[in-house]
């Protein structure tokens, strides 16, 4: 196998603005260099994260938040606009995401973990892997007036950490591999500063007033783990029918520390 970066696709899609650029930014800015071309979606717009404003005025400026990282990652950002605590596993979800995914048709997607701190991420993380099967089955009908045609294969899909890196009862989930981001870390940071209501919501609900800090420390603890000052960390979904070659092993060499035996 021979990946040609400059015809691939790279598909990031997190539950919430700030998701992938708080996970897999780095990564993306990496791909990025390389010549692929990088879509990052959210499942939502955020709405539910002020106290401050209303779930309509939050949701326009987490857009425009989105929009802005987007930008610094040189992406194309989109909103599937499901509603933050909303995000459910049924026919109609199941339709929406698998159009998104005709219509991205994207060769390689990263997306939330199956085990997270919250159930919008669970899900998205199900939709996902879901949809990126039913994407290439022409009978299985997204009910749009205009549909988009079945994909022709099956993406790669990874899953980024979870929040901490770890599952519900605090154990530490383990990686496939490490991307080293050192060198794209501060671009990161940039992408992630971009989320300034997202700062101020941690700061009121969480009481976390280190947005870009906690980042620089996990990120510096995952790379600890490659013997590199930054990593984000990725485990790839190998089930039948996806593609169980390392995609990212290929295109990043020698940056992708594995893990796992």
């Amino acid at each position: 196998m021979s990946l040609d970066p400059s015809s691939l696709h790279i598909l990031a899609l997190h539950a919430h603005p700030d998701d992938i650029e708080f996970q897999c930014a780095g990564t993306l800015l990496r791909l990025r260099q390389l010549g692929c071309r990088i879509s990052v979606a959210t499942m939502t717009p955020g709405d539910g994260g002020s106290a401050e404003h209303s779930a309509e005025e939050i949701a326009r400026i987490r857009r425009g938040e989105a929009a802005a990282a987007a930008e610094i990652l040189q992406a194309q950002y989109t909103c599937l606009e499901f509603r933050d605590l909303s995000i459910v596993f049924d026919n109609d979800s199941r339709r929406r995401m698998t159009e998104f995914l005709r219509r991205t048709a994207a060769d390689i997607i990263l997306t939330a973990p199956p085990v997270d701190y919250m159930h919008d991420h669970e899900i998205t993380s199900a939709l996902v892997r879901d949809a990126c099967f039913n994407a290439s089955v022409p009978n299985y009908r997204t009910g749009q007036w205009d549909p988009a045609p079945a994909t022709k294969k099956i993406p790669w899909l990874y899953y980024v950490d979870p929040v901490e890196g770890t599952d519900h009862f605090g154990q530490r989930q383990p990686t496939d591999f490490i991307v080293d981001v050192s060198e794209q870390f501060e671009q990161k940071l940039q992408s992630l500063a971009c989320h300034a209501s997202q700062r101020e919501w941690l700061r009121r609900q969480h009481g976390m007033d280190e947005y870009t800090e906690a980042c620089r420390r996990w990120s510096s603890a995952r790379g600890a783990e490659a013997g590199v000052r930054f990593g984000e960390g990725f485990r790839q979904y190998k089930g039948h029918p996806h593609p169980v070659s390392n995609a990212l092993q290929e295109l990043l060499g020698a940056a992708v520390h594995p893990t796992r035996g």
